[in-house]
């Protein structure tokens, strides 16, 4: 019997979260980063522990300024020009960390679902291409620990769902989608140098 695939009972898939003029809501972009950080649990590993705390951390920080300000905080972009206004980057630091940590996921499950590698290796590569060069080098060994202790790809999969057809071709809409909006906050965040000493 075919069982409900993962991507099927998140909350939000970033193929669902709202882009209109380049510009990414926020409520619907939480969600799916939310949703995002559950599939670590599906990991099982005590390693990825720090990933999601920091993950959410940073989920934390975008949620608080958009609660204490609504009106200026429908789009990720409202939400870091408004604190450039405000000079406070509170926020704007936060997704911009978040979209790291995105990041490094995207480009780890790109490298895995194209070719046989284990999970370990893509997480591995995807953090030497993504976030190692912003983490210190207290941080890296913390990093460099959880990349390699991911499960074994055929358990990570099973754990998506038991179709492994519907498993893949959800994961890729899923993916692609998560790789679209990461390019669009990167890009924004490059044109405006938002990111700059954070």
């Amino acid at each position: 019997m075919t069982t409900p695939t993962f991507f099927v009972t998140m909350k939000r898939s970033f193929a669902d979260v709202p882009v209109e003029a380049g510009k990414v809501s926020t409520t619907e972009f939480l969600e799916a980063a939310e949703s995002l950080v559950s599939l670590f649990d599906l990991l099982a590993s005590a390693a990825f522990t720090v990933v999601q705390m920091d993950m959410n951390g940073n989920i934390k920080k975008i949620r608080d300024r958009q609660l204490a300000n609504p009106v200026l905080s429908s789009t990720l972009q409202d939400i870091v020009l408004s604190e450039k206004v405000d000079k406070n980057k509170t926020a704007t630091q936060g997704l911009l960390w978040l979209t790291r940590g995105l990041h490094l996921t995207a480009v780890a499950l790109r490298k895995n679902i194209e070719s046989t590698e284990e999970l370990n290796e893509s997480f591995t590569k995807a953090y030497s291409e993504t976030l190692i060069k912003f983490h210190s080098m207290v941080v890296r060994p913390v990093f460099k620990l959880a990349m390699k202790a991911c499960p074994y790809r055929k358990d990570f999969y099973a754990k998506l769902g038991n179709d492994y057809d519907a498993v893949k071709e959800q994961l890729l809409t899923w993916l692609a989608a998560l790789e679209r909006i990461v390019k669009i906050i990167q890009d924004f965040y490059d044109s405006g140098k938002y990111g700059k000493g954070l």
